[in-house]
């Protein structure tokens, strides 16, 4: 062979060694790890309080760059009413934002320079405070950042900073004032302009409602209307308090809800014309709270009353106008015309003006500030609102047991309890549905001769057999059925112990704690569910241990949850035996640190009959467990046998949502699977699976995420043949994780 081409070959040869030890030892790109105060998972509630309705308030996103100080409040609150910041002198931030409207303009759409329409309707100011981004689109990271868009704006306020520090500098009062707030001889700036407004905007908190003072104690502070209405809002059927949650009843996500444009406007991208990768048409969830006074509603004023806006979700939001990713928490549902009057009736509770500021009477400047406004609605509010007195409010008391005699419902005993009491219902069927706010509370079933526990029973009608937000929950000995939502729903609460019951046909989920803290759930019989027997979600801190789910589309589920313990289970002839995920477009943004062992999964081929448009819709039959871009899951000495598709499946996100759909790490990372037992998975795959990678398999892996291992010697098939193992060591795996991933490229 000739000397050029031996040399050839040998560059090749050193090519080729020089790439695999790149491939080996070049770390791969770590895994995306968020920090604790960005999860979102638990609660968030007050302890001790008298209900688990009480909760913390998000930190304030005041800034170390611009301490407040009542000298900077004053200041802008004075430039907050003066149209010293316009162009034309004649607009001021309160013209957009008046007080007496909320903090809105009531209208449809904003007003800027020379009365021109803005193509969106004025937010609310209040709670502004708690706010991490700013506009419908959340275009702007701070309130100091978003000042400046409305002021310099042409279609809006239209001023120049130089013209408007020009301006401030020729008034002596306000250059006394800006000293006085910053210090210093230069202190008219246009940003401490941003800074003062930003100082005085933060000072308008609402937080005293009819509401709050319920949550508090006052258990007169809501109507009775109200107190269905509450019921009915953080309900599954209706699932507002997905996006609008206490305390502050606002959301900093976005998201598809498909509000109709307004006819002869151009379309209105939302976020996506701020964040390309965001989806179309999505926008922020505002705050609630004084929602009451500041219609018309949604982001381009298109619903006059809160009743359009409920009528809007009732039908499923966009979804039957054709609009593409409506968000997966509005699909529609049934109200009567009571009930939702008693809805529209809980929204008028979130009204505060307690803190409203006074206008001024003058500004520096001279020029004139806005006028006083009737508001209608305020009229409204007090009409609506309960006339309060003590007599509701709690104090320290020995704990009772109360009993439900004849003749009575189980709510008209639960409306006498107080914290610490115990609540007992003999056997019986009760055909009514139960709302417990308070906390330490114990709700017992006592059985008959026979054993039976006592049925909460809704006809196949009535939407939750049971909610409870009070903290130290405890429930049992209960049978619940037949409900079109959830059987036990279980909200914001730091302490739930939910066992000894059977739940059967309840809807979306048969036991269903959410943003919860501390969770046991033990000893639970789950059957014919449309969604999870058994479900925890943006919840930390959750153990589910010898429990029995049949007959359901998921037999387990923990959805965005942190530091799961699931074991000692049974799951079998569902469609999805145990399913840990992380899910886009929720306010948890992560789900992860779950151990599931000593469960038996098995024979789980039922039909998937999850509502269309739904993602446990999309879970094919035949599946043991799957692993939905979790991270941090370990899984052994389970048992997972005749599951016709997959005994244990790991995938990305991808598997199921769009890149604009997903707000989270989409990838399954540092899980590990080992010492599980497989027989007879995979033998008949859902046509979804089969016709992705030809058959099902003991266990599939998409080859996505870091460090994912897989010690399985019981495993016979698998996708890819050969998987990772523990002992592996770290250059091996990259190489080899590098390797499979060109090849899954190549034929994808």
């Amino acid at each position: 062979m000739k000397v050029w081409i031996k040399r050839i070959f040998l560059g090749l040869g050193i090519l080729l060694l020089v790439g695999v030890a790149l491939a080996a030892f070049v770390p791969l790109a770590p895994a995306v790890e968020l920090p604790e105060e960005q999860w979102g998972a638990g609660s968030s509630s007050v302890e001790p309080a008298w209900s688990g309705l009480q909760r913390d308030f998000p930190a304030t996103n005041e800034t170390a760059e611009n301490p407040s100080t009542p000298e900077k409040v004053e200041l802008g609150r004075l430039l907050f009413f003066d149209p010293v910041l316009s162009q034309n002198d004649d607009m001021s931030c309160a013209s957009c934002h008046h007080p007496d409207l909320g903090f809105a303009d009531g209208r449809p759409q904003s007003f800027g320079a020379d009365q021109k329409p803005l193509p969106r309707s004025a937010m609310s100011l209040w709670n502004v405070t708690y706010n991490t981004s700013f506009f419908w689109d959340g275009r702007a990271a701070t309130l100091e950042e978003q000042m400046e868009t409305p002021i310099t704006n042409p279609d809006e306020m239209g001023a120049s900073p130089e013209e408007i520090v020009a301006e401030l500098q020729a008034i002596p009062e306000y250059v006394d004032l800006f000293e006085k707030a910053f210090g210093g001889s230069d202190a008219v700036t246009f940003e401490n302009v941003q800074n003062a407004i930003a100082a005085f905007e933060r000072t308008l908190v609402t937080n005293d409602s009819p509401f709050d003072r319920y949550a508090a104690g006052n258990l007169n502070a809501l109507t009775p209307s109200q107190r269905r209405g509450l019921g009915l809002f953080r309900s599954a059927a209706t699932r507002c308090f997905e996006c609008h949650a206490a305390p502050t009843f606002a959301d900093e996500s976005f998201s598809v809800t498909g509000v109709p444009d307004l006819p002869g406007q151009d379309h209105d991208a939302g976020r996506k014309a701020i964040e390309d990768s965001s989806l179309d048409g999505a926008f922020k969830a505002p705050t609630l709270r004084n929602i009451a006074l500041t219609a018309p509603y949604m982001h381009n004023g298109v619903f006059a009353t809160l009743e359009e806006v409920v009528d809007f979700y009732a039908k499923g939001g966009g979804r039957e106008d054709g609009v593409a990713d409506v968000d997966i928490h509005v699909l529609g549902f049934e109200l009567t015309e009571q009930e939702k009057a008693d809805l529209v009736a809980f929204m008028y509770a979130l009204t505060d003006e307690s803190n409203l500021p006074e206008i001024p009477a003058s500004v520096p400047s001279g020029l004139p500030v806005v006028e006083v406004v009737d508001n209608p609605a305020r009229d409204v509010a007090s009409e609506v609102n309960a006339a309060e007195s003590e007599s509701g409010s709690t104090s320290t008391h020995e704990p009772v047991t109360l009993r439900v005699e004849p003749g009575q419902t189980i709510q008209e005993v639960v409306d006498q309890a107080l914290p610490g009491d115990t609540i007992e219902v003999p056997y019986g069927i009760y055909e009514e549905h139960v709302i417990i706010d308070v906390s330490d509370i114990k709700f017992f079933g006592i059985p008959n001769d026979a054993g039976e526990w006592p049925v909460i029973e809704g006809n196949g009608t009535g939407s939750d057999g049971v909610i409870a937000s009070g903290n130290n929950f405890e429930m049992a000995f209960f049978q619940v059925k037949n409900f079109t939502s959830n059987g036990v729903l279980v909200e914001g609460s730091t302490g739930v112990y939910l066992h000894d019951m059977y739940i059967e046909n309840t809807g979306v989920y048969g036991v269903y704690p959410v943003r919860c803290t501390d969770v046991l759930i033990e000893r639970i019989e789950g059957t014919l569910m449309n969604d999870a027997a058994i479900y925890a979600g943006k919840s930390k801190d959750v153990v589910i241990r010898d429990t029995l789910t049949y007959g359901n589309v998921i037999g387990i589920e923990l959805e965005n949850t942190v530091n799961g313990e699931v074991y000692n289970n049974v799951a079998h002839d569902n469609t999805i035996g145990i399913f840990i995920d992380l899910l886009p477009q929720l306010p948890s943004k992560v789900s992860m640190y779950t151990k599931v062992y000593d469960n038996v999964s098995e024979n789980n081929n039922g039909a998937n009959f999850g509502k269309p448009g739904t993602a446990v819709s999309l879970i094919p039959p035949g599946t043991g467990m799957l692993i939905l871009a979790a991270d941090h899951v370990e899984v052994y000495g389970n048992t997972f046998k005749g599951n016709k598709t997959v005994g244990l499946a790991i995938f990305n996100l991808t598997i199921g949502f769009s890149p604009e759909e997903i707000d989270v790490d989409p990838n399954p990372d540092h899980n590990f699977a080992h010492d599980n037992i497989y027989e007879n998975n995979g033998y008949d795959a859902d046509p979804f699976v089969k016709n992705m990678l030809g058959s099902g398999f003991d266990i599939v892996w998409d080859t996505t995420g870091v460090d994912n291992r897989f010690d399985e010697p019981n495993a016979k098939t698998s996708f890819p043949p050969a998987l990772p193992k523990s002992n592996w060591p770290q250059p091996l795996y990259n190489l080899y994780w590098r390797v499979l991933n060109f090849a899954v490229g190549l034929i994808s």
